[in-house]
C-alpha cells in the first residue's frame, strides 16, 4: 500500500474521537488494525502509522518547527499561512495544511490535550501544552475556530523554554553592558526588590532567571508561575504552577492562590513569573511584610508606564489607586527594561528606581544603554550603599 485509503483514515479518525484523550502511536495501531478488519501487513502498517500519526497526533505538521531549538513562536494563519519566529519576527514557513478542516482538527486535538474544550458553542481555547522534548518546559497554545476567525482557524502557539542562562553568560554575550552588570549583581546582593518589564518575547525571564542564579545559596527561593519558564541555576528553588480549570471548568488553582502558600513556605525571596492580575496584591503585600529581594516580570514598553501598568492590574485585586501607589514605592526599589533591538538582539536597555512623587509612584532612571548613568544614578548608588553594597559603582 502506497497511499492511506481516505476513507480508512475518517474510520479511524471517528474511532479515536469517540476514544477521546490524546492518541498515542499504540492507539493509532489498534485502531487501523480495528478498522481494516486485521488484514493490514507490517510492512503497509508502518507506512500507515506515519502518515497517520501526522495526521493523528502531537502537534501534526507543525511538530518539526517546534522541536527547532531556535524557534519562539509558530503561527497559523488558515490553511496556507504558516509563520515561524526564529528570534527576528515572523517569516513564512514551508509548512502548509491540505484544508481548513486539517487546521480545525489540529486546533481541536490540541485543546483536548490541554484539557479544554475546543468546538462551535466554545469557539476559542487558552491552553498549556506539555513539553514533548527536554529542551522544552511548556507550549502555551490559543486557537480561534472558523468562522469567528473569518480566513480560517488560527492557531497560536508560544515555546516555552527553560531559562537558564547565568548572567555572567549574558554580559558576555553582549545583552547587558559591563557597568549594568555591576549594578544587577550588587542590586540582587543588597536584596533590593525588582520588576523586569518589557514586551513579549524581550527577554524578561531569561534575565530574572539569571538574576536568580545570582542569590546566596543559603536563601530559598520561592517561584510562582503562570507555566514552567524560570530555571535559575540556584541550589534552593522551589517552583510552584498555576494550574487552569479542567472542562467542567473546576479545580483551578490562581496564582494568587500560590502567592499565599509561597508565604507559608518559609521564604528568603519571592518571586512572581510573570505579574498579569489580581496576584499583585498579595505580592506587594509580602514585600512590605519582611520578605525583601523579591521579584517578578510585568509587560510594559517602558519602565515608566509601570505605574500605571500595575494600578490597572491591582484595580482587578480590589486595591485603590492610594494604596497601590503607596504599596509599589514601599515593596519595590528597581525596574529592569528589556527590549529588542532592530536586528532581534535582546538587551537590558535601562535600570530605573520607583520613587515616591506627592501620592504617586515615580519612575526615575539610573542608567541607560545608550547614555549610561542617568539622573537617578546617585540615589541608586546611595541605596546600595545604605545595604552595603555600593562600592565601587559611583
Amino acid at each position: 500500500m502506497s497511499a492511506v485509503d481516505p476513507g480508512l483514515v475518517q474510520r479511524v479518525r471517528e474511532r479515536l474521537a469517540g476514544v477521546g484523550g490524546a492518541a498515542g502511536a499504540a492507539a493509532v495501531a489498534a485502531a487501523v488494525r480495528a478498522e481494516s478488519s486485521g488484514v493490514v501487513g507490517d510492512t503497509d502498517m508502518l507506512l500507515i502509522l506515519r502518515e497517520l500519526e501526522m495526521e493523528l497526533t502531537g502537534a501534526g505538521i507543525l511538530a518539526p518547527l517546534l522541536a527547532d531549538p531556535r524557534v519562539s513562536d509558530v503561527v497559523v494563519n488558515g490553511p496556507a499561512e504558516v509563520w515561524v519566529d526564529h528570534g527576528a519576527g515572523l517569516r513564512r514557513a514551508a509548512v502548509r495544511f491540505p484544508d481548513e478542516a486539517a487546521v480545525r482538527r489540529l486546533a481541536q486535538r490540541l485543546a483536548l490535550a490541554a484539557g479544554r474544550r475546543l468546538d462551535d458553542a466554545q469557539p476559542w481555547v487558552d491552553g498549556r501544552l506539555a513539553g514533548a522534548d527536554a529542551g522544552v518546559s511548556a507550549v502555551r497554545m490559543h486557537a480561534v475556530l472558523a468562522p469567528i476567525a473569518i480566513d480560517g482557524t488560527c492557531i497560536s502557539l508560544r515555546v516555552l523554554r527553560p531559562a537558564t542562562q547565568g548572567l555572567d553568560a549574558l554580559a558576555a554575550s553582549g545583552a547587558i553592558a559591563p557597568r549594568a552588570h555591576l549594578l544587577l549583581r550588587a542590586i540582587i546582593a543588597a536584596r533590593l526588590s525588582f520588576l523586569v518589564v518589557g514586551g513579549t518575547g524581550a527577554g524578561k525571564t531569561t534575565l530574572l532567571s539569571a538574576m536568580l542564579g545570582q542569590v546566596d545559596p543559603a536563601q530559598r527561593i520561592i517561584c510562582v508561575e503562570d507555566a514552567p519558564e524560570l530555571a535559575p541555576q540556584h541550589p534552593q528553588v522551589v517552583r510552584l504552577v498555576a494550574r487552569p480549570p479542567n472542562v467542567e471548568g473546576a479545580g483551578a488553582v490562581t496564582l494568587r492562590d500560590l502567592v499565599r502558600q509561597a508565604l507559608r513556605m518559609r521564604p528568603d525571596r519571592i518571586v512572581v513569573g510573570e505579574v498579569r492580575g489580581a496576584e499583585v496584591v498579595d505580592m506587594l503585600a509580602a514585600l512590605n511584610t519582611g520578605h525583601d529581594g523579591g521579584a517578578g516580570t510585568v509587560h510594559a514598553n517602558s519602565p515608566f508606564e509601570v505605574p500605571a501598568r500595575m494600578e490597572a492590574l491591582a484595580a482587578s485585586g480590589g486595591m485603590d489607586r492610594a494604596a497601590l501607589h503607596s504599596q509599589l514605592t514601599a515593596a519595590v526599589q528597581a525596574v529592569l527594561h528589556v527590549r529588542r533591538t532592530a536586528g532581534g538582539r535582546r538587551e537590558l536597555a535601562s535600570i530605573a528606581m520607583l520613587v515616591r512623587g506627592g501620592d504617586s509612584a515615580r519612575v526615575v532612571e539610573a542608567w541607560t544603554a545608550g547614555a549610561g548613568p542617568a539622573a537617578g544614578f546617585p540615589e541608586l548608588v546611595r541605596l546600595l550603599a545604605d545595604r552595603g553594597h555600593g562600592g565601587g559603582l559611583a
